[in-house]
Order: C-alpha cells, then sequence, then structure tokens
C-alpha cells in the first residue's frame, strides 16, 4: 500500500491550498477582480480542455499575467500529464516566488515535488519536498508527502522518521497514522503496524488506505477472511479510485490462493 502513491490526488489536494491563495494573489495584484476571473477561466478550462487551456494560459503569461498565468500554465500541463515539463515549470514559479517573498513559495515548492513523482524524478521530488520542509520544518502535509517520496525508493526508515515527527505534531492525523503502519511494517513490526492502523480507523473508518492496510496485515496473519472484510468494504466506499483497484488486486490475489 505505502508503494501506491496517490500523486494526482496530493497534486489535487495541495491544489486546494494553493489555488485559492493564488486567486487572491491575482486579484491584489490587479486591485480589481479581472485578473481572479481569468485564472478561475483558466483553471475550468484546464479541467475540460487541458490543451486550450495551456495555450490560453501561455498567450496570458506572455501579455503579463504573473504569477496565476504561470500557475495555470502548470496546472494545464499537469492535467495533459506532461508531469516532468510541468514540474519544472513549478520549481521556476518557486524561484521567483523565493525572490519576491510570495507567501505562496511553500505551497508551490509542495507541488512541485508531487508533480515530479508523478514523473517518476524522485530526486527532484525529494529536493523540492525538504526545500519546502527547510522553510517551514513543522509543514505536517510536505512532512506526509516526503514521506511518500522515500517510500517510493524504499527508504522506510527515512519515510518512518517524517510520519514520526508529523504524528507528533498532529496525533489525530489519521493518513499519517496509516502510512505509518505500513513503514512499521516494512520495517518488521507488524504489531506495531496493526496498532497505528487500528487507530487511523478509530477516527476514520472509512479510510479506503487504512482499510487497505489491515487487510494486509490480517493477511500475513494468516487471517485471510478478516482481509476479504476489509478489501470488499474499499470496493463499497471507493470503487473507481486506486484504492479500489488495489483492494480489487487483493481480492484476486486472495481467491487464487484459495484455488491452489
Amino acid at each position: 500500500m505505502f508503494r501506491r502513491f496517490l500523486s494526482v490526488y496530493l497534486f489535487l489536494a495541495c491544489s486546494a491550498v494553493v489555488v485559492p491563495l493564488i486567486a487572491q494573489e491575482a486579484a491584489a495584484s490587479d486591485g480589481v477582480r479581472t485578473q481572479e476571473s481569468e485564472y478561475e477561466t483558466c483553471l475550468t478550462l484546464t479541467r475540460r480542455e487541458p490543451q486550450k487551456a495551456f495555450e490560453s494560459a501561455l498567450a496570458w503569461r506572455d501579455s503579463g499575467g504573473g504569477f496565476p498565468a504561470r500557475h495555470c500554465v502548470a496546472l494545464a500541463l499537469v492535467a495533459m500529464k506532461k508531469y516532468n515539463h510541468a514540474a519544472m515549470t513549478l520549481e521556476e514559479l518557486a524561484e521567483d516566488m523565493q525572490s519576491s517573498g510570495s507567501e505562496l513559495l511553500v505551497p508551490v515548492l509542495m507541488q512541485a515535488a508531487n508533480v515530479w513523482l508523478l514523473g517518476e524524478n524522485y530526486g527532484r521530488a525529494e529536493a523540492m519536498a525538504t526545500a519546502g520542509l527547510t522553510i517551514d520544518p513543522e509543514n505536517i502535509d510536505l512532512l506526509i508527502d516526503r514521506s511518500r517520496i522515500y517510500a517510493k525508493v524504499g527508504e522506510y526508515q527515512k519515510a518512518f522518521d517524517d510520519l514520526d515527527i508529523a504524528l507528533k505534531l498532529n496525533p489525530a492525523r489519521s493518513d499519517a497514522l496509516t502510512f505509518r503502519a505500513a513503514a512499521w511494517r516494512h520495517l518488521g513490526d507488524n504489531a506495531r503496524a496493526l496498532e497505528d492502523v487500528e487507530l487511523a480507523l478509530s477516527l476514520n473508518p472509512d479510510l479506503p488506505d487504512a482499510l487497505i492496510e489491515r487487510g494486509i496485515l490480517y493477511q500475513t496473519a494468516g487471517k485471510p477472511d478478516l482481509a476479504r472484510k476489509d478489501w470488499l468494504q474499499v470496493l463499497e466506499l471507493a470503487t473507481n479510485t486506486p484504492a479500489g483497484d488495489e483492494a480489487r488486486r487483493h481480492l484476486e490475489a486472495l481467491d487464487v490462493n484459495k484455488d491452489k
């Protein structure tokens, strides 16, 4: 489970933070709502027709659209699955934001990290996450993001360390508990892994990732019926999602092993 990185969803999650702030900055930069409206229009087009959004954002950027236009260029590139180009665009945007003292620097670094991860450039992903944490060392979302980057390359102790810090800052983060459970499992301590995932589910009983992780732990402990129950619940909660796909793969493997 820890190796299944929901990059698109993470990118959209940090977009939920960045987009309103970019829109505010757009409005402030003109003193009117014209640029903010342009940004919102660009975002809408990105979701529907990313190629057209990209072309429109480039034209807007070249006519002086500033940070909002450049950010929309990056979002359009992500929607077009041109992850490396998008990540580099976000990196360049972050560099200029740092020079101007923008409050958006850390969220954009977070986005750059996630998009580099989508492009499977784990070194750049880690560099961007670490740059953000250098500025804001208690940013829980960035700590969790970097832990996922470490996990992707098999650095489970480093992943665990970041998650441990995140949970000291906020013990009620069910997502961090779930990922720390996976880290415990990869580090060979299934008992502590189960403790963490049970706590995660006590906080959020319908968390698909936690149910998948507990199912893996049940299967490892020789309890296939309990594992099946958790994975079937994931299918009920999140059928057409990456979590649902993973639950389906686990169930198929369980059935294959049962038939042997």
